[in-house]
């Protein structure tokens, strides 16, 4: 079965996150969205675009989006299989969150790994 198969996102937080999103945008012109962040379309080695993105996304230290984690960050990974990888982990006994959403943005569960780092799982939807 494979397991991850990519990075679909990369996510901190910052302690003054517009601040961090206009030295991002000026200094790596990094195209900051009002929504804190980016969507990298993923392209071959010719330019020409191929199925996927990766987002990058600054948000403030008063959030808590990565809890029960206490680090500034999350790496969310893209998965072939979401529901069959969840059930993996389990019985390896990893550390994997109950939830699990399922939207029109794919599906997601978490882990916690041995440093307690929260790690995403996406499944992105068919056609990405």
């Amino acid at each position: 079965m494979k397991r991850v198969t990519g990075i679909g996102g990369i996510f901190f937080k910052a302690q003054d996150a517009p601040a961090l999103q206009a030295w991002y945008r000026r200094h790596l012109g990094i195209d900051v969205q009002e929504w804190g962040g980016a969507a990298f379309s993923w392209t071959d080695g010719d330019g020409a675009p191929v199925g996927g993105t990766t987002i990058w996304s600054v948000g403030s230290a008063a959030s808590d989006p990565f809890a029960p984690s206490t680090a500034t960050f999350m790496v969310n990974y893209r998965v072939a299989d979401l529901h069959a990888l969840v059930k993996v982990l389990r019985e390896e006994g990893c550390n994997v969150l109950e939830k699990i959403d399922e939207s029109e943005y794919g599906k997601f569960a978490w882990v916690i790994d041995p440093e307690g780092n929260k790690v995403e799982l996406w499944q992105p939807p068919p056609g990405q």
